[in-house]
């Protein structure tokens, strides 16, 4: 079959591979032009796409990135992945709608378009259904077929993959639905019928609003944990060894990422400004979370304060980690960013290293000598930190992420 996926980001390209594999005739669509070069060249952007798997996409001829509409004229499925992120705290759909606008063009009788960006419910039957409509004069569920699909993508999981992450599926219709699950079976191992394509866009936000709302609840009880002189590192140790009933979450300096920060918004702002109800708990969540940065700047200060008798203002601070998770170079969202912004605004001399990014924001690479700064914080538990290198020459370490060994001068979240 001949494929177009709208997007080739962290969703889209690893699709777009497995497609390839499966034996499709594939167009990457990107309009970011540095994207598409590197693309052309063989040069992934994505942890989760080799360069050599991309390579060989390119070899076999059937794989094409471009950012030319006109590859789009021709296709059985398109695929909409890509990004809907916040713009001023409300949920942003405009490349939705633009990917959908350009589909619309080339819809012919038959095709199947499906809508794989994570949104609120009823987002494919109340923005896109009518814009393909409209542009294409044909009836989706007659004409055309119509489904969504959410990505399950999670950066840098060498366990769970596109290919054996089961796949939830939906359709407008039955037939859409069919339609839908037959693409996905010939390039996944597990696909999951929903009963309507709401169904699915729910699960998919609640998936990631579980996650969130969980986090929060663990942040907040390691403050309060903090307050009454107990390890919440040991206390979390002691719960997990119940065998029912518990699933073990962790503190750390915030949530970050292309879901989690963004997911339950889409589904907090869809409520209440379309049937005016409040999402409470997630409210509060949100509440707790955004609040984490700020409280790591203030456990940081008040630990060079009590242990050190040093001031925040004009200490030296090394940042372990500006990524949102280990093993990525994806800063988006990431409360790293926070807390290093926070720092700086409060006179600290803040310097970053992670060693998989590159850029401004990362004034390091590679780790300098921990002796020669006030403290280290360790934000992101990359595996090329030496652990016990940090515990043996800092003199002053604070643990967001509860893995540096204990020792009377590295203090734990």
């Amino acid at each position: 079959m001949n494929i177009v996926v709208m997007g080739q980001g962290y969703v889209g390209l690893p699709l777009a591979m497995a497609a390839v594999e499966a034996g499709h005739h594939v167009i990457g669509f990107e309009l970011d032009e540095r994207r598409c070069k590197r693309l052309s060249a063989g040069t992934s952007y994505i942890e989760d796409v080799s360069d050599k798997t991309l390579q060989d996409a390119l070899k076999s001829g059937r794989y094409q990135p471009t950012r030319d509409e006109k590859y789009l004229a021709v296709f059985d499925v398109a695929v909409i992945a890509v990004p809907t992120p916040l713009k001023e705290r409300m949920p942003d759909l405009s490349a939705v709608r633009l990917a959908t606008e350009m589909l619309a063009r080339y819809v012919r009788r038959g095709v199947t378009v499906i809508l794989e960006s994570t949104t609120h419910p009823g987002t494919t039957r109340q923005i896109v259904l009518p814009l393909l409509e409209v542009r294409s004069r044909l009836r989706a569920g007659a004409g055309f077929h119509l489904g969504f699909s959410p990505e399950r993508i999670d950066p840098g999981n060498e366990e769970w993959t596109f290919a054996n992450t089961p796949k939830i599926v939906s359709g407008l219709t039955t037939a859409c639905r069919d339609r839908v699950w037959e693409f996905y079976a010939g390039i996944t191992e597990n696909v999951i019928p929903a009963d309507s394509l709401e169904e699915a866009e729910l699960a998919k936000v609640f998936e990631n609003t579980f996650r969130h709302v969980n986090i929060a609840l663990v942040n907040e009880f390691s403050r309060v944990a903090h307050t009454l002189g107990v390890d919440v590192w040991h206390t979390l140790d002691l719960a997990d060894s119940k065998p029912f009933g518990f699933t073990r979450f962790t503190p750390g300096p915030g949530v970050g990422g292309h879901c989690l920060p963004v997911d339950p918004v889409f589904l907090t702002h869809h409520v209440r400004t379309k049937y005016g109800e409040p999402f409470r708990l997630v409210e509060l969540a949100q509440d707790i979370n955004e609040s984490q940065p700020g409280y790591v700047v203030s456990r940081l200060q008040n630990g060079l304060n009590t242990r050190h008798g040093k001031a925040l203002k004009d200490a030296r601070v090394l940042a372990l980690g500006l990524a949102y998770k280990p093993g990525v170079a994806d800063s988006r969202q990431s409360p790293a960013v926070e807390v290093v912004t926070d720092l700086r605004r409060k006179g600290a001399h803040v310097d970053v290293v992670d060693p998989h990014l590159t850029g401004a924001a990362c004034d390091l690479l590679t780790p300098p000598r921990y002796q020669d700064y006030d403290a280290v914080v360790l934000l992101t538990a990359h595996n090329e930190f030496d652990l016990a290198q940090i515990a043996a020459e800092a003199p002053y370490v604070l643990d967001t992420r509860g893995v540096m060994p204990e020792a009377p001068h590295i203090e734990r979240l």
